[in-house]
């Protein structure tokens, strides 16, 4: 009788909800820091184990672009004032 063995099951993304958690929480404006910081934390992850984590790139392209919509809005902010009085 032949000794058969069950196929081992395909290892999951171990950044993968991190990076989906990344995603949702880089969408949101004033939760962008921590989304970016999730999501280089999850694609990190998932690239040592050899994976393409897809969320976690677009929450990191979304918070950069959050947060640097938010530094353009404070600059000129800063300098509307100066030109008001």
């Amino acid at each position: 009788m032949a000794n058969y063995q069950a196929t081992p099951q395909p290892a999951a993304d171990p950044g993968n909800t991190l990076g989906l958690v990344g995603l949702i929480l880089a969408i949101i404006p004033c939760t962008s820091t921590i989304g970016l910081v999730l999501s280089i934390v999850g694609y990190i992850q998932s690239r040592r184990a050899g994976f393409q984590n897809s969320k976690a790139l677009a929450g990191i392209i979304i918070g950069i672009i959050w947060i640097a919509l938010g530094i353009i809005a404070q600059v000129t902010g800063i300098i509307a004032g100066f030109f008001q009085g």
